[in-house]
């Protein structure tokens, strides 16, 4: 397998510009970064998606920093040449910014992310300009931003609207100019999705937002159906039905072992004969001796 070289935001910029797709996946662990960086993706992003489908919650909000920064270092102990993005989680970073950048350190130095992600517009532009200072790349997260989804009133499809493509655009253009090296767009009408990317001179990667970004990002258990149950989404394609064979697979398993057809013979390890007799004539000398 050739050795893949690690993307950075000077490549990915050249790569809109030449109109080359950005892939990215989401991972919160070792065996699924590795898979993912073997796979060749350009970018992993640990996202604090991980609340809904490895944690349990109902939403994003209770993600912590301690579980990004966990789950975030897995993730680049399997993918250390990829460029990895981490989520600051839920009010870590509508603070002072002593506290935000407190924690961006902390999945910079103890997660060891390349680079943060971070969820809002231009009310978020003064700690991205602050953070970019400090020597951070940022990635931008607009839409649909499930950090809000309480206070968007839900799962609702953004750009629907003349006045909401235009507070789209908006907040994207603040991020660019605060300094980040690309925005995600979540649930965004297409046409609308499609005007922002050609407004801007940094990368879109979207999800759910249609063909005219500069990339796509999708949720790994989206992608294999790694859920139970699962909900199919509109914009997802499932590339393969991890679900279904893993739940075969570990039926199959408990029906052998109920019917101690496993292990077999196959599965075994077997000592010496001298081995078995000198443990039994021991035990035996030990009962006459009694």
């Amino acid at each position: 397998m050739a050795v893949k070289h690690p993307l950075n935001i000077v490549k990915m910029k050249k790569m809109k510009e030449e109109g080359t797709a950005l892939s990215m996946v989401t991972a919160y662990d070792y065996p699924t970064a590795r898979l993912a960086e073997e796979a060749g993706v350009d970018m992993i992003l640990v996202g604090d998606s991980l609340g809904n489908v490895v944690l349990g919650y109902d939403s994003t909000l209770p993600v912590t920093i301690d579980d990004m920064v966990y789950h975030t270092r897995s993730v680049v102990r399997g993918a250390g040449n990829t460029f990895v993005v981490a989520d600051l989680p839920f009010m870590t970073y509508h603070g002072s910014i002593d506290e935000t950048l407190r924690n961006v350190r902390r999945l910079m130095q103890e997660g060891h992310a390349h680079a943060v992600k971070m969820e809002g517009g231009k009310e978020i532009s003064a700690a991205v300009e602050t953070i970019v200072a400090a020597g951070v790349p940022v990635l931008g997260h607009i839409g649909l931003t499930p950090q809000s989804v309480n206070q968007i009133g839900g799962y609702r499809i953004q750009g629907k609207d003349e006045k909401d493509a235009q507070r789209l655009l908006e907040d994207a253009k603040a991020l660019e100019k605060a300094g980040a090296f690309g925005v995600v767009l979540e649930l965004v009408t297409e046409q609308v999705a499609a005007y922002i990317t050609s407004q801007l001179s940094i990368p879109t990667i979207g999800i759910g937002a249609g063909r005219g970004v500069d990339g796509q990002v999708l949720v790994f258990h989206d992608i294999f159906q790694y859920a139970s149950p699962y909900r199919a989404k509109k914009f997802v394609k499932t590339f393969g039905d991890a679900g279904t064979m893993i739940r075969e697979g570990l039926a199959q398993y408990v029906k052998e072992v109920k019917e101690r057809s496993f292990p077999d013979e196959s599965h075994v390890f077997t000592a010496d004969d001298h081995v078995v007799d000198n443990l039994y004539g021991r035990g035996r000398e030990k009962v006459n001796n009694a």
